[in-house]
């Protein structure tokens, strides 16, 4: 089975979580267009000058993924 790698974009600033919410939508329009296995994404507050967007991807895919998005860093994806 393949590992799931969770793709952060951090924002930073009053607006962050704004930011992050309007990130997510163009996450879910690349998995779409790209066909994705995982349809898997999200926004988290961390405070309120600090907010992260997230897409969880195979790992077969996150090598195009990252190329092509250049997110800010990643994880493990558990579950």
């Amino acid at each position: 089975m393949s590992r799931k790698i969770k793709l952060i974009w951090d924002f930073r600033g009053q607006a962050s979580e704004k930011t992050a919410q309007h990130h997510e939508i163009h996450l879910k329009e690349y998995i779409i267009a790209e066909k994705l296995s995982l349809n898997s994404t999200g926004f988290n507050v961390i405070n309120e000058m600090h907010a992260i967007a997230f897409m969880v991807v195979t790992d077969n895919e996150m090598i195009a993924v990252r190329d092509s998005l250049k997110p800010h860093r990643g994880e493990l994806f558990e579950e």
